[in-house]
């Protein structure tokens, strides 16, 4: 989960500044320590290199002046997500969920990670809340292509791949721009682990660059989750495309809406389709977020009369 941290590089907004950014890890400090990394993940692929000047450019405008979405959390969104597909509240997949939740940090605190808020630099792990709400639509729609942006050290990839196994069918693709620190690095995806690689297809690199190639190789999906870039720029490019590629009663997730007003966007943009609100519930308080909760954003590819 990430979670754009606001601070006095953000609000530098010239071209040639987003270089001591550009990178997860974004200090030029770090790209100091490691020039040859740095240099070959920036002229490697001059195209996304272009891109992600202009994904932090327009970040860092942002930054400066801020909007936010008028966001009200429904504390019944578990009740109104299931009410939505059709299936019943209380449900067997929760109690798979809670069974899940600890094994899963569990791991992660036995391989030194301390999950939750600011765990993987700036950004956050997939919190309970989230992860729950995906477990669900996993469990309960069953899709079988799903894609998501931005993985972190992965619990969110892990569940789905988890609830995938338990279905016997389908496929997850995670688009993810790694860190140029290696030691951040090395700790994409490490809550995955080994046992369910076969479902899972890691594609390093920017979601600008990488998502319209994937959606139109994949054609219609049945969930997008976005997780990646939290500018409103990028979380409504993203939503756009998704929601295009998306097939009639898919899903689409959003993390972090409170960052900025682009779910509100979006959903007032398509008033006719199914949407709601739910609190994230972070493993302990994250203080950066006005509520110390955040919030994630769910909409149904179903109307509202159906």
């Amino acid at each position: 989960m990430r979670q754009d941290a606001p601070d006095s590089e953000g609000r530098d907004t010239h071209p040639l500044a987003v270089f001591s950014i550009l990178l997860k890890g974004k200090r030029l400090g770090d790209m100091l320590k490691h020039p040859i990394s740095s240099v070959t993940q920036l002229l490697g692929d001059p195209i996304q290199t272009w891109m992600l000047i202009q994904d932090e450019y327009a970040a860092g405008r942002e930054r400066v002046n801020p909007r936010f979405g008028a966001y009200t959390p429904d504390p019944n969104w578990e009740q109104w997500l299931h009410q939505a597909m059709d299936v019943p509240w209380p449900c067997g997949a929760g109690v798979e969920f809670w069974a899940l939740w600890p094994k899963v940090i569990a791991e992660l605190e036995a391989k030194g990670i301390q999950p939750g808020p600011e765990s993987f630099l700036a950004w956050n792990d997939g919190d309970a809340g989230l992860v729950r709400a995906i477990w669900c639509l996993m469990r309960h729609l069953k899709p079988k292509k799903i894609v998501e942006t931005g993985v972190g050290h992965g619990v969110t990839s892990r569940f789905i791949l988890e609830a995938l196994a338990l279905n016997g069918d389908g496929a997850l693709w995670s688009i993810d721009l790694p860190p140029i620190n290696p030691q951040w690095g090395s700790q994409v995806g490490m809550a995955v682990g080994e046992g369910h690689r076969d479902r899972w297809t890691l594609i390093k690199g920017s979601s600008r660059r990488h998502l319209p190639k994937l959606l139109s190789n994949l054609g219609e999906i049945d969930l997008f989750i976005h997780d990646s870039l939290h500018s409103e720029r990028n979380v409504l490019w993203e939503m756009e495309r998704g929601w295009a590629a998306l097939r009639p009663n898919g899903v689409v997730v959003v993390d972090d809406i409170d960052a900025n007003k682009a779910f509100e966007l979006f959903t007032d943009g398509f008033p006719g389709y199914r949407s709601v609100v739910g609190e994230a519930e972070p493993i302990r308080p994250d203080l950066r977020r006005f509520n110390q909760t955040g919030m994630f954003g769910i909409v149904l590819k179903r109307s509202v009369t159906d």
